[in-house]
């Protein structure tokens, strides 16, 4: 599948991810800017069986391929009410702006009602223009900006 045009007019399916769908999922990590190497994707997968009640993820497909991911999670901390939190999103370069990234977006919000939470966040790094826009349109609202630190075990 190679045309914006036969995203616009092809079923597309949200569904569960599989682990039969780490390769594909692979080339939408890169496309979204990061790597990491099939088998963990894969391993990261297969461990959503056992806590599929705090984290999912889903795929959007057409005729099979796999054109988008979405991963979401129940976020539970001790000074605020629990959320889900979006912790990627991505869409295949040539079937953006077709509203796979609603869909995708829908269907997680959809798994957030369906757990009882109320809320659903999404972080986007400040360069990611286009992404804000996205998520301003479909009714998400900035409500903070912060900075991320992270610190490394020592080798």
């Amino acid at each position: 599948m190679t045309h914006v045009e036969d995203a616009a007019n092809s079923d597309v399916l949200i569904r569960t991810m599989e682990p039969r769908d780490a390769a594909e999922v692979c080339v939408l990590i890169h496309q979204l800017g990061y790597d990491r190497p099939q088998d963990e994707v894969k391993a990261w997968i297969e461990s959503l069986a056992n806590c599929a009640e705090q984290q999912a993820a889903f795929v959007a497909c057409i005729a099979g391929e796999v054109i988008g991911w979405i991963e979401i999670s129940i976020e539970r901390r001790l000074q605020s009410s629990p959320c889900s939190l979006i912790g990627g999103l991505v869409v295949k370069e040539g079937f953006r702006r077709q509203q796979i990234g609603l869909r995708l977006c829908e269907r997680a919000e959809a798994w957030s009602w369906e757990n009882n939470i109320s809320k659903v966040r999404v972080t986007s790094r400040n360069t990611r223009i286009d992404a804000h826009r996205f998520y301003l349109r479909n009714g998400y609202l900035p409500t903070k900006i912060s900075q991320i630190f992270e610190k490394k075990r020592p080798s």
